[in-house]
């Protein structure tokens, strides 16, 4: 997939705004319901880091722009050493772009694909980084919904990192979200029990629940609740008034006592704060200092040998992709060169329309700019909430509030 190779690093204006130029493309690693991730490497720096890209007709067509919007607007002013970090965000005529943090140690679902027995003592420590990382969320008034293996990357040293932000929402003061949104098995009772009869909402200990859930299933190698993403959410809600959850015989008290917390139906006495985790008996010994430095040892470390992902995704992207993005130079000037010629196709007129919303509306980001310009400033990265309260001035349970939900809520099509 790479571009060509040079010795020789890039020089780019440091107040030009990044694109796609500045990056080469390594190779395909993994792909979503929102777009499709590469590895890059920075042609200036040499850094390397993960580049998802989403198609913005296929975006407009099936009305995810809100959704994409909202992430990145969260991103923005988020960074924890928990997280999966946006570094830049840009868009060219096809795409958009968002480079972030390079995690090669795989996500948790395709570990517990392969087979790999996560001990006690590999998911005490996740259970710990992922608090810190809910916690600082949760100072930020973000609930992310989203919690599960997927969603969590290792590092190369086996760290965990939060990613996939697109269906998350911030909530301010009180408030409570009261929209259905998650994966149906991590999903608390009380975001069904809103669907059902409209209900009181849900706050952060939804995301509490999906720790719960994703722990218990990394110890056992199956979820406590047989539920699927089929299910009617009547069966589910009487899943969880008629079923008891089984605890393995095998697992200290100390870990059951902390799932069952967790895996509380009642929000309001679940388990739901990094406090409340810190006071867990179970984790009484833990070092927090150490583990929020990243200084304590994984109990599984990935395998360095290996990319830790799916290679048909590298495959598709070369045999199958009609838009292949290591051509998109050569096709992106060969089009420019036909829209000024007679016999170039127009697209539909409303879909014209919200392609150009999206150009207009699409937030550019750089935090090495950012960085730069806050240290000639004397001052810090803010890491206590989303920058300028951008994200919680235009975000509220899910909704975006731009000019994009108008312009482009009835979807196009092609």
């Amino acid at each position: 997939m790479g571009g060509n190779h040079s010795h020789k690093p890039a020089v780019f204006d440091e107040n030009e705004e990044v694109n796609f130029d500045h990056f080469q493309i390594l190779r395909a690693i993994g792909k979503g319901s929102f777009g499709k991730v590469c590895i890059v490497q920075k042609r200036d720096t040499k850094k390397m880091y993960a580049m998802k890209y989403m198609n913005k007709q296929k975006c407009i067509e099936r009305d995810e722009v809100r959704n994409v919007f909202r992430e990145l607007q969260i991103m923005q002013g988020l960074e924890h050493p928990f997280l999966v970090n946006l570094w830049y965000s840009f868009q060219d005529e096809e795409d958009m772009f968002m480079v972030v943090d390079l995690l090669l140690g795989g996500d948790l679902r395709y570990h517990l694909q392969h087979n790999v027995h996560f001990t006690e003592g590999a998911v005490k420590l996740y259970i710990c980084e992922l608090a810190l990382a809910l916690e600082y969320l949760q100072r930020c008034h973000i609930i992310h919904r989203d919690i599960k293996p997927d969603n969590i990357l290792l590092d190369e040293h086996g760290h965990v990192h939060i990613t996939d932000f697109n269906i998350a929402t911030v909530v301010k003061g009180a408030d409570k979200a009261s929209s259905m949104a998650g994966t149906k098995p991590y999903m608390a009772p009380e975001v069904f029990q809103v669907y059902v009869d409209g209900g009181p909402g849900y706050s952060y200990p939804v995301d509490w629940w999906s720790l719960g859930i994703t722990a218990y299933e990394l110890l056992r190698g199956w979820r406590p609740y047989e539920i699927h993403s089929a299910m009617p959410i009547d069966e589910i809600l009487s899943m969880f008034q008629a079923e008891r959850v089984h605890y393995s015989s095998t697992w200290c008290k100390g870990m059951v006592a902390l799932l069952k917390k967790l895996l509380t139906k009642d929000p309001e006495s679940r388990l739901s704060s990094l406090g409340d985790v810190q006071n867990a008996p179970y984790l009484a010994d833990m070092n927090w200092d150490a583990v929020f430095e990243k200084a304590l040892m994984p109990g599984f470390v990935p395998n360095k040998g290996r990319l830790n992902c799916d290679p048909t995704f590298e495959l598709e992207e070369m045999i199958l992709e009609s838009k292949p993005l290591h051509k998109k130079k050569k096709r992106l000037a060969k089009n420019r060169s036909r829209d000024g010629t007679k016999d170039s196709c127009p697209l539909n007129g409303h879909l014209q329309q919200c392609l150009e919303t999206v150009r207009k509306e699409f937030i550019v980001f750089n935090r090495e700019k950012l960085r730069r310009q806050q240290g000639q400033s004397g001052q810090l990265l803010d890491t206590e909430g989303p920058a300028g309260s951008q994200a919680q001035g235009k975000l509220q349970d899910g909704r975006n509030n731009n000019v994009l939900a108008h312009a482009c809520s009835r979807g196009c099509s092609s």
